[in-house]
Parts: C-alpha cells; sequence; structure tokens
C-alpha cells in the first residue's frame, strides 16, 4: 500500500511540476527567444542575400540563415499550444507540422554548395513522413505520439534515431576538421615567427567559439532523444517517474537547442568578414542620415 501510495503522489507532483515548467516557465522564455531571434535573423538574413555567394563559408551561413528561420516560424505555435490556447486543432498543428519544422532545423548541418541541395532533401525523406503520417483521430488522452498510425510510430522511431546518428557523424567531422583549421593557423603563424599574432588568436577563437556554442546548444539534446524516444514507443521498460524525467529533460534541452537561433547571428559577426563589413557598413550609413541636417530645418532657420 506505502508503495502505491507513493507511486500516486510521485505522478501527482510531477504532473504538477510538468504543468510549471512546460506550460508557464517555457512559454515566457520562448517567447522572449522569439523577439530577439526575429530582429537579429531578419537583420542577417537581409544582409547574407545581399552578398554574393562567394565562398564556402558564405553558402554554410547562408544556409544556417535558412535553418534559424525555419526554426523560428515554428516558435509562437509552440507558445500558443503551451499556454493552453486554441484547444486540439492547434495541438495537431503542432504535433504534424511546426514540430517536424523545429526538429528539421536541428539536425540540419550546412555544408559546400555542391552537398546543400542533397543535405536538405536527405533530411526533408526523414523527417516529413512524420508529418504525413501523423493522421490519426483525435485521443481522448492527447500526445503527438498517439496521432500517429503504427508505421508513423515505427517511421519516428527510425528517424529519431537516424537523425541523432547523423548529429554524431556531423559533430566528429566538426570537431576533426575545426580542430585540424586550428592547428594550420598556428602553424602558419608560427612560421613566419608571428605565433603571437593578434590575427592568429582572433582565427582560433572565432573557430572554437562556434564549436562551444555547437556543443552547448545541440550535445545535450541529442545525448537524451534516444532513451527519451525508447521511453515513448517502450511505456513498460520505464517507470512513470522515469519517463516524467526524461520527458522534463528533452524539454530543458530543446530549449538549449532553440537559444542557438539567437546565438547565430554572433557566430556570423566574428566569422564571416563579409557579413560583418556589410553590417559595420549599414549602420554607418544610418549614423550619417541621422547626423545629416533637415533641409526643412536649414530653411526655417535661414527664413528667420
Amino acid at each position: 500500500m506505502d508503495d502505491i501510495n507513493t507511486t500516486q503522489t510521485e505522478s501527482k507532483n510531477s504532473t504538477n511540476v510538468s504543468s510549471v515548467f512546460t506550460h508557464q516557465v517555457l512559454p515566457v522564455l520562448y517567447t522572449i527567444i522569439c523577439l530577439c531571434a526575429f530582429i537579429l535573423n531578419g537583420l542577417a538574413a537581409w544582409i547574407f542575400f545581399r552578398v554574393p555567394t562567394s565562398s564556402a563559408l558564405v553558402v554554410y551561413l547562408k544556409n544556417m540563415v535558412v535553418a534559424d528561420i525555419l526554426m523560428l516560424f515554428s516558435y509562437p505555435w509552440r507558445v500558443v499550444g503551451d499556454l493552453g490556447y486554441g484547444g486540439t486543432q492547434l495541438k495537431l498543428i503542432v504535433c504534424r507540422y511546426t514540430a517536424v519544422l523545429f526538429y528539421l532545423s536541428i539536425v540540419f548541418f550546412p555544408v559546400a554548395k555542391a552537398l546543400a541541395l542533397l543535405t536538405w532533401g536527405v533530411m526533408m525523406f526523414f523527417n516529413l513522413p512524420n508529418a504525413i503520417l501523423t493522421n490519426q483521430p483525435m485521443p481522448k488522452v492527447f500526445s503527438c505520439l498517439a496521432l500517429k498510425s503504427n508505421l508513423g510510430r515505427s517511421w519516428h522511431e527510425m528517424s529519431a534515431h537516424f537523425n541523432v546518428g547523423i548529429f554524431w557523424v556531423a559533430f566528429l567531422l566538426m570537431v576533426f576538421c575545426y580542430t585540424s583549421i586550428a592547428c594550420h593557423v598556428y602553424r602558419s603563424y608560427k612560421r613566419v615567427q608571428q605565433d603571437s599574432s593578434e590575427a592568429g588568436r582572433r582565427s582560433n577563437r572565432s573557430i572554437f567559439s562556434l564549436l562551444a556554442v555547437f556543443i552547448f546548444c545541440f550535445v545535450p539534446y541529442h545525448v537524451c532523444r534516444v532513451p527519451y524516444t525508447l521511453s515513448q514507443r517502450h511505456k513498460d521498460d520505464f517507470s512513470t517517474y522515469n519517463r516524467f524525467i526524461l520527458f522534463q529533460v528533452k524539454e530543458a534541452t530543446l530549449f538549449l537547442s532553440a537559444l542557438n537561433v539567437c546565438l547565430d547571428p554572433v557566430i556570423y559577426f566574428f566569422m564571416c568578414r563579409t557579413f560583418r563589413e556589410s553590417l559595420l557598413q549599414k549602420i554607418s550609413s544610418v549614423n550619417r542620415e541621422n547626423r545629416r541636417p533637415s533641409i526643412g530645418t536649414g530653411l526655417s532657420i535661414s527664413n528667420l
């Protein structure tokens, strides 16, 4: 009897905590991110898509902008749904469409120009069926997984494992490539006896800042993604309390992934000279316009 009471108490407390965290705290945090990211990524898109695609780095960053905008588009729907507005129809839209956009943006890794379309195509092939196969009637106890057909549930599990696998392969490649680049930069400056050069240190800081942001935003989510997916598909193997903990961890690490859309524009500024120069030029142009005397004011003063 004590065990039963304890389980019931834990379940009730878990529900209460889940309600506070997912329906009150997270919507506020997502709203703040959404507002900041809208301004930052709008400015980044406005500058980048006026810049010629002259290098692999520009292709890389332009695709990051597209991925971030797709992710950003899913935030308002999530916020409204978590706050309890919109009813079952909004929940269906979130499960079927905007959540797919969110996860598609997380697992996308911009690459060289020749492979960019292939990368988008592969990611869409593995993620869009999650929208198509979310086609079941609305259940009494709502959950996104309950809206999926049997094939949809199997595809969801398979695509989740695929996305996590792609992430870790890409992550290891990024660590290897960026570490190699940093070592090459260091050796180049050392060869010309400029190992203490500020330019060399700045290049390495930019490279490792990109890695740090990537690790901070995406690694925690992809660590917990597989056990969370397994807890969804194989509930009998997990206690109620463990499923609750995995859900909380998944939501918290998913928020870290969402935070990436505010940090990416900072990366653009420090890594891409073309972006930095264009932004500074626009700011300088606006400042000159603001300092320029008004013609109408000048005529009024002269008439006095």
